[in-house]
């Protein structure tokens, strides 16, 4: 007998899963703590994007939306709403493929 005909079945991932696998949302959210005073407007607007991308990012590899190809603005819009944030801008929209993109 062959050793692969030994090895246990794995357990199912998202995309072999029968039905979809629950979110699995945070417990307490993260402790803020504020921003560094003295800088432009643009760096805090900047710096709030990249951390609502980030999120967003997670929250859809935790989902199982693992290619920037999966990832419609209309996904990403209504995972924002399921862990919720505010609607993504179509900037922020890329930058969450972008980040999904360059994590491989």
């Amino acid at each position: 007998m062959p050793a692969a005909a030994l090895k246990p079945k794995p357990l199912p991932t998202q995309s072999t899963a029968k039905r979809p696998v629950l979110l699995d949302l945070p417990y307490a959210p993260v402790e803020k703590r504020p921003l560094p005073a003295g800088r432009p407007r643009e760096w805090y607007v900047t710096h709030n994007r990249r951390l609502k991308a980030l999120r967003l990012a997670i929250a859809l590899l935790d989902s199982g939306v693992y290619l920037p190809g999966q990832a419609r603005d209309e996904t990403i819009r209504s995972t924002a709403e399921l862990i919720g944030v505010h609607p993504p801008s179509d900037t922020t929209c890329h930058m969450v493929r972008a980040l999904m993109r360059y994590s491989r």
